[in-house]
């Protein structure tokens, strides 16, 4: 099958996103865990979008593999997606210093050490955020970028929905840094929401997962295309933090289960997890006990937090949806078929040069 040409962007799409990142349209593919691999990656980085390249799943010299691999694939920029509290993220950023990544992501709120690390060594930092306090932080130390994801997105999340949390972000931070929008987004009329809103660009998770460049399993892809708006829940039995999932009976299990009951199958998840990404226990460690100092989790849920890499991996990865969690945004009930990458591109951008093209035309209401 061919690939659609790609259309020209409306003028109102070359946004600020597009020349920091180096990419044709403001649309970002999120570093989603097991997911958000180098196919994924070099499909959306191909097609003109960023592709933001997971690499919390991965050991660094998996990660080594996997930039070269989106470099085998394409010359286009990408990003890799970072978590800062784990024990070798200096080494993560190394590598991608080294390699020429163009744009580090972080699922938290980097330091202001690494932020200036990684500024003064030209990669373009964007970390994601759920609260315009969080914006205004990350702001005063220098980020180029956030994305701001609202309460309808997948995986972990904020209470407050993007069509409020979006143009607050946009007031306060947005003469400063580059906005991205995420929760809710699909397609093109959601593009052009987002710039009216003052955005930069919007960035997609369930979406891009549900192409056939995904390497998610397609029974899997299925299961989610089945799923309706109302079939998802926000739960903190995963890993102690709220994370927006789609409602099976093992999460409904979950919900009913106490954390005693749960912490058999935590304690094999942080093993597991351990061998897929060389973690040690003590790095394991020195996350549990940062976060019990910073008051976001007790004991109980710290334990817990071991569940989300792996139960994620076994639905993901491994197609088990009994045994494994299926983290989605609630976008998810308004997504139909599986289109490729190109395919998603080129239906997103068209579909927002006609909303701009109409909303510009004389007389328009």
């Amino acid at each position: 099958m061919s690939e659609p040409d790609l259309p020209e962007p409306h003028p109102a799409l070359r946004t600020r996103l597009c020349r920091l990142a180096g990419v044709r349209y403001p649309v970002v593919q999120t570093g989603m865990g097991w997911v958000a691999g180098p196919r994924l990656v070099s499909a959306t980085a191909a097609a003109g979008g960023l592709g933001i390249l997971a690499s919390a799943t991965m050991t660094v010299e998996r990660l080594a593999e996997a930039i070269a691999e989106v470099r085998s694939r394409t010359d286009r920029p990408f990003g890799v997606n970072l978590r800062t509290d784990v024990a070798d993220v200096e080494d993560r950023v190394r590598l991608m210093i080294e390699e020429g990544v163009r744009v580090a992501s972080f699922a938290q709120a980097p330091s202001p050490d690494l932020v200036a690390r990684c500024r003064e060594a030209g990669l373009v930092v964007m970390p994601t955020i759920g609260a315009r306090r969080h914006a205004e932080k990350v702001a005063s130390w220098g980020v180029d970028a956030v994305i701001a994801q609202g309460a309808e997105g997948g995986g972990h999340t904020g209470t407050v929905p993007t069509s409020l949390l979006l143009p607050q972000v946009v007031d306060a931070v947005g003469g400063e840094v580059v906005v991205v929008g995420a929760g809710g987004f699909f397609d093109g009329r959601g593009l052009a929401a987002a710039l009216a809103y003052g955005a930069d660009g919007i960035a997609m998770g369930t979406r891009f997962l549900l192409t056939r460049d995904s390497a998610v399993p397609e029974a899997v892809k299925a299961r989610y295309l089945q799923t309706q708006v109302t079939g998802t829940v926000v739960t903190t039995r995963v890993d102690g933090a709220p994370q927006r999932v789609v409602r099976t009976e093992l999460v409904d299990v979950l919900e009913g289960r106490s954390w005693v009951r749960r912490l058999p199958r935590a304690l094999a998840s942080a093993h597991a997890f351990r061998r897929e990404t060389g973690a040690t226990l003590a790095s394991l460690l020195r996350e549990g006990r940062a976060m019990r100092r910073s008051g976001e989790l007790d004991w109980s849920q710290v334990v817990m937090a071991a569940n989300a890499p792996m139960m994620t991996k076994a639905a993901l990865v491994d197609g088990r949806t009994d045994v494994g969690v299926l983290p989605t945004g609630q976008v998810v009930g308004l997504i139909e078929g599986l289109p490729s990458v190109a395919e998603l591109m080129a239906s997103v951008v068209t579909e927002a040069n006609r909303v701009l093209e109409r909303l510009g035309a004389p007389g328009a209401a």
